[in-house]
């Protein structure tokens, strides 16, 4: 329709459809002491873009690497020096707080929007996040914001953030008192996977990121659960190659579902990764985050298998196998917050606020197939927890459960 803007007479003006597509494409990578000078794979992520001139490089580190790798920021600094051509470091390094403080304190995110600003990042220059799931959190969520968009390259230094929440498209900070609150949709450029990372872990951070493992193996493949299964006591021995299988193939589950199963940046209400995460968002809350993440997502798991098992969709032969390969790996399935109901079940509406739409929470048919329902019955799930707090009584004097 063509309009004669000389024209007075009404017209009516139809809504305009506007469609279009963005394909999204980045790539994973594992190594092994990412800055030593013989080892090129950072360089060749930057120059991959084909541009010849160096680019220009912020680094922003979890703080709490420093005490166990007290070299980083020479060895970054002695990096850029040698790859010159390459990249160009235009600040020195920013350090932040590890863990959920990272999240929970909005100055943070002012200070890496001033550091963009006064280095004069731009969206063809690069920062580089380097820490656990927490902290790239908050660097994905501060690179996502500045001028729309900065390119990020993550480098996950935990299990956690290895095989969930370092390689996906989700950033965030807490707000409000919940968690995730502000937080945008955004690939990274590139996500640098490096083990010699994992070797300063305590054995808190190395068992934690064990959880969202069991978890996407628990609705999504049988035979990888079976192989964490049958490796406890090699993962709670710290064994580094049965660490990486492991990462390997959670990070693999992770990524096929966010490109095939169609709803990438969660428009709709169903969120099948998020399995056990409605409890363990909310305790990690009423914990003051002394909980980690993934011993909260330990105990979430452990709550909704017994729920479903209560419900007779998991024998107790499948029940029991899942809580003793949590309790194998040394996560403790019980703390007094879960008994407060009337503080733990509120987790059930911001839950569903997160995302909006109907409730949907994912459950477990059986080992490897989960199953969404849109009601529960708190009763049910008081029983889980009176059944939960039993077996973790019995714990102290014989075998879990």
């Amino acid at each position: 329709m063509i309009l004669d803007i000389r024209q007075k007479t009404k017209v009516n003006l139809q809504p305009i459809q506007q469609n279009f597509a963005v394909s999204f494409n980045y790539e994973i990578h594992f190594t092994n002491n990412l800055f030593s000078l013989k080892n090129p794979t950072l360089a060749q992520v930057i120059t991959s873009d084909g541009d010849k001139k160096p680019q220009k490089v912020v680094v922003v580190v979890d703080a709490g690497l420093l005490e166990f790798c007290p070299d980083l920021l020479q060895q970054i600094a002695n990096y850029t020096n040698f790859y010159a051509e390459v990249l160009t470091l235009a600040s020195a390094p920013m350090l932040v707080p590890g863990g959920e403080a990272a999240k929970n304190d909005p100055n943070l995110l002012d200070q890496i929007h001033q550091l963009v600003e006064t280095a004069g990042i731009c969206r063809h220059s690069y920062i580089l996040g380097i820490g656990g799931g927490a902290v790239l959190d908050l660097i994905g969520y501060a690179a996502a914001t500045a001028h729309r968009g900065v390119r990020l390259i993550r480098i996950p230094t935990t299990v956690l953030a290895q095989n969930d929440s370092g390689i996906g498209v989700k950033n965030g900070i807490n707000a409000f008192g919940k968690k995730n609150f502000l937080g945008t949709f955004a690939p990274p450029y590139a996500v640098i996977n490096d083990s010699a990372f994992l070797s300063t872990l305590c054995d808190r951070d190395w068992r934690a990121g064990i959880a969202e493992a069991i978890k996407v193996a628990l609705i999504k493949d049988p035979i990888f659960f079976n192989f964490i299964h049958e490796n406890t006591a090699a993962l709670v021995l710290r064994d580094m190659d049965t660490m990486q299988m492991l990462i390997y193939r959670c990070a693999q589950l992770h990524l096929q579902h966010i490109a095939n199963a169609g709803d990438p940046f969660e428009k709709g209400s169903s969120r099948p990764l998020d399995f056990g995460h409605w409890a363990a968002h909310k305790l990690e809350q009423l914990t003051n985050y002394s909980l980690r993440h993934g011993e909260a997502v330990a105990i979430g798991i452990a709550l909704d298998s017994t729920y479903s098992y209560l419900l007779g969709w998991l024998s107790h032969s499948e029940w029991q196998q899942i809580l003793n390969t949590i309790s194998a790996l040394g996560f403790q399935l019980y703390i007094p917050e879960l008994t407060d109901t009337s503080s733990l079940f509120p987790g059930l509406t911001e839950f569903r606020e997160h995302l909006g739409g109907e409730l949907t929470i994912t459950l477990l048919q059986h080992i490897g197939k989960g199953i969404e329902v849109h009601q529960v019955d708190l009763s049910i799930y008081k029983q889980a927890i009176s059944l939960i707090q039993d077996l973790y009584t019995k714990v102290v004097c014989s075998d879990w459960v």
